[in-house]
């Protein structure tokens, strides 16, 4: 139970603890000490203020995470103001506090009390109509520490997207510190994935989720990242899926993540979420996964124990390989990289990026994505990458495009 000190809880304590078959485990003195409860494993109800401090879809979701059904005492179940909050908190069983006397049965039968939940039609209360165009994909880029070019590969894969008339989110996902806005040149000091962080926790994204995105020509919309690294407490998982839930709206959704996959021991007591939640719940709602690792030695070493850490831990969505920085001074050929990729993970395709420094160069001083700063090699490289990760957006090849695909050739692994 809990109510914050709310006026109710002493009567509400009396009964339920009185009650055949209920046993009251504790009486939390705030949301966070109700997650860690709940986080225990032994409590299968919460009865909560709907009006406390900190009660927001985050915490609800963590309830129902542990299979807690949440309860809400609330001053009106029929009010309108009562059942939209309860709605984006999303808690259907709700008790008036002048009648809780219904409050054990509400507890104690599997369903709770009647689901008050109001049954919105696309449009109401702001929701967005469901999406019609089911084809849109979310795809993440990720890859280990050393800077791989996760942000760079982020960047052109969405900006080549758009430029094929595709509607296109390119989300900023990294909580180590997102460098989107920099390379794209915006220089606007509000952070997308912030705002859309607080209104996930407010109820408000659905109806506001375009306020969170700067447009970049006329198909492409970017969520800007963290501003500083130490504001990724300010994300919660359940912010990010709610973001990358309203972006697949829109568009095709593109990821750049950070490079920790570690589960951080203790995330889930109480409010402190783990600071490479939003990669892990980026990587869990993801298509297709896209990892980048660099050429050299290390950066191959880097990218075989990420390949088999990505599988332990995803064991989901289809990965492509991307090696970055390919140059002929290493002395490696494409066979012997990709006989060392086949050896850790089954993938979708192996792409070689090559190492053409003037080109990044010319786009990270001009602030623009690689599209925009004229024809390179490593541009007709990202090309056939796109090609290979939205087929259906490919056009009809031109010689320009077949010279392309052997700059960017790829080799099909497993």
């Amino acid at each position: 139970m809990m109510a914050s000190g709310a006026s109710w809880e002493s009567e509400a304590f009396t009964r339920l603890d009185g009650e055949d078959g209920v046993v009251v485990l504790k009486r939390c003195v705030d949301v966070d000490d109700l997650l860690a409860t709940a986080t225990s494993g032994q409590a299968d109800v919460a009865v909560v203020g709907l009006e406390a401090p900190g009660l927001d879809p985050a915490a609800v979701a963590h309830l129902r995470r542990y299979a807690v059904r949440p309860v809400a005492v609330v001053s009106r179940t029929d009010d309108p103001d009562v059942l939209t909050r309860a709605q984006r908190v999303d808690i259907g069983a709700l008790v008036a506090f002048d009648d809780l006397a219904t409050l054990a049965g509400a507890v104690t039968t599997v369903e709770g009390v009647a689901d008050t939940r109001v049954r919105a039609e696309p449009g109401d209360l702001g929701e967005p109509a469901p999406a019609t165009t089911p084809e849109h994909r979310l795809v993440v880029v990720w890859g280990s520490g050393g800077a791989p070019g996760r942000t760079t590969t982020a960047v052109t894969m969405a900006s080549l997207l758009a430029q094929r008339g595709r509607d296109t989110v390119l989300v900023d996902a990294d909580p180590y510190g997102g460098g989107v806005a920099q390379q794209l040149g915006i220089l606007d000091e509000v952070s997308g994935i912030l705002s859309a962080a607080r209104l996930a926790g407010s109820g408000h994204l659905a109806e506001r989720f375009d306020s969170t995105c700067r447009g970049v020509g006329d198909r492409l919309r970017v969520v800007t990242g963290l501003p500083r690294a130490d504001r990724w407490l300010e994300v919660r998982a359940t912010a990010l899926e709610q973001t990358l839930e309203r972006a697949l709206e829109r568009g095709d959704v593109v990821v750049d993540t950070g490079f920790s996959l570690e589960d951080e021991p203790g995330q889930d007591f109480g409010s402190r979420p783990s600071r490479n939640a939003m990669t892990l719940a980026a990587l869990d709602l993801a298509d297709e996964v896209v990892v980048v690792g660099s050429a050299d030695p290390v950066g191959l070493s880097r990218l075989a124990r990420g390949l088999v850490e990505l599988r332990d831990r995803t064991g989901g969505a289809p990965v492509r390989v991307v090696v970055n920085r390919m140059r002929p001074s290493l002395g490696w050929s494409e066979r012997e990289i990709a006989g060392m990729v086949e050896g850790f993970s089954r993938v979708l395709g192996l792409h070689f990026l090559p190492d053409d420094r003037a080109a990044t160069d010319r786009a990270l001083v001009a602030g623009r994505a690689l599209p925009e700063t004229g024809d390179s090699s490593l541009l007709r490289a990202y090309d056939a990458l796109v090609d290979a990760t939205w087929p259906e957006s490919a056009t009809p090849e031109a010689p320009g495009r077949r010279r392309g695909r052997r700059a960017g050739r790829r080799r099909g692994v497993g």
